[in-house]
């Protein structure tokens, strides 16, 4: 009879800081991980770039006095020991290696470890920032719905007036009621033409394929220059180590031409100087987060005029339908450009001050 075996177990070994809160690295939010006596156990990789100083400097040191006020972030660790929360937030300032501190909105929750508590500090510029890219998407979806069903209710009417009007010139015989009728006529195939752009992006089947986003910027500038042979430089300043990605090359095409024709035209007096340039960038954004989702690699494109900028008066509602700051334009622009982009996933930002206009697509990249 063989004799029995003893398996002898060991306690595990205490998993460290590092290990258990790993995960905070991934957030774009800046984490610390605080002992009640304000001691840092932990620091995620967002602080560490946000306060400008290497993480093991971080750890270890007293987290209250990282901001211009330390009793508020004490006051609260004391309130955390003693069950007063379980989460409270407030807004302060972080201090930082640059010498302006950094507003932040902070939050104070206690973790399931005891003595320990995670301070979560949320930029207020970010937090503005991801406010209004959520509001982008969210008009961006509400346009689509409302120019597709609105586009459609023109349409059959339309089609009846131009179709009327055609019988009408027919009957009559005299030449100036007849020009009334070519005004009709040619009213009605104007707002066709304008329910045509309307629904062009719905219309046409979305073409994925593989995507050079500097053979895009390219055509895009071979056809700027063609209608602006004069007084418009347009610049290259190419990342050319941005690799190729799935997209509708078509789509990416207009929606970028549709940018920089708005930015060409917007440079008239300095088209007429001589001085007008337009700037088409790329670059890769790494560890962003936008359209409530945090990507590894992002495509940045930048389109960047030295015109006027857009006016105060519609900065907020430049991507919404029929929305122009320029006479005689059409305002469908730029609705079509954030339309064929997010169907790509992404999404268009303008920053926009007298002399200089950036529009910045952002794309996800595999």
């Amino acid at each position: 009879m063989q004799p029995l075996k003893t398996t002898i177990t060991t306690p595990s070994q205490p998993v460290s800081a590092a290990v258990r809160y790993q995960a905070f690295d991934l957030l774009a939010t800046l984490v610390a991980v605080v002992h009640l006596d304000g001691v840092v156990v932990f620091a995620n990789a967002a602080l560490e770039d946000a306060l400008g100083i290497s993480r093991r400097t971080i750890e270890g040191s007293q987290f209250p006095d990282c901001f211009t006020d330390p009793l508020i972030l004490r006051n609260a660790l004391v309130g955390a020991g003693s069950n007063e929360f379980a989460a409270l937030r407030y807004d302060a300032w972080l201090r930082r290696s640059s010498p302006e501190p950094l507003p932040v909105h902070v939050v104070v929750a206690q973790t399931d470890v005891p003595g320990e508590v995670i301070v979560e500090l949320l930029p207020l510029e970010q937090q503005a920032k991801q406010e209004r890219e959520e509001r982008l998407i969210d008009q961006a979806q509400a346009n689509k719905e409302l120019i597709r069903n609105l586009a459609h209710e023109i349409k059959n009417p339309l089609g009846g007036i131009r179709g009327a009007a055609q019988l009408l010139e027919m009957e009559i015989e005299s030449k100036e009621l007849i020009e009334y009728t070519q005004v009709i006529i040619h009213e009605a195939d104007r707002l066709q033409s304008l329910v045509d752009r309307l629904l062009a992006p719905h219309r046409r089947p979305h073409l994925v394929g593989d995507v050079n986003i500097h053979e895009v910027c390219e055509r895009v500038r071979s056809l700027i220059q063609v209608e602006f042979p004069k007084g418009l430089q347009a610049t290259r300043d190419y990342d050319t180590s941005i690799p190729d990605f799935r997209g509708d090359r078509e789509h990416l095409i207009q929606a970028v031409l549709n940018i920089a024709h708005n930015a060409a035209q917007a440079l008239g007096e300095r088209v007429a100087a001589g001085d007008a340039e337009i700037i088409f960038k790329t670059r890769i954004a790494r560890q962003v987060t936008f359209g409530k989702q945090r990507y590894r690699l992002a495509l940045e494109l930048h389109v960047i005029d030295n015109g006027p900028g857009v006016p105060d008066s519609i900065k907020d509602r430049i991507f919404y339908p029929l929305v122009s700051g320029r006479d005689g334009g059409s305002g469908l622009g730029l609705t079509l450009a954030q339309t064929f982009v997010q169907q790509h996933h992404g999404l268009i930002e303008c920053d926009s001050v007298p002399g200089r206009t950036d529009f910045k697509i952002l794309i996800p990249l595999p």
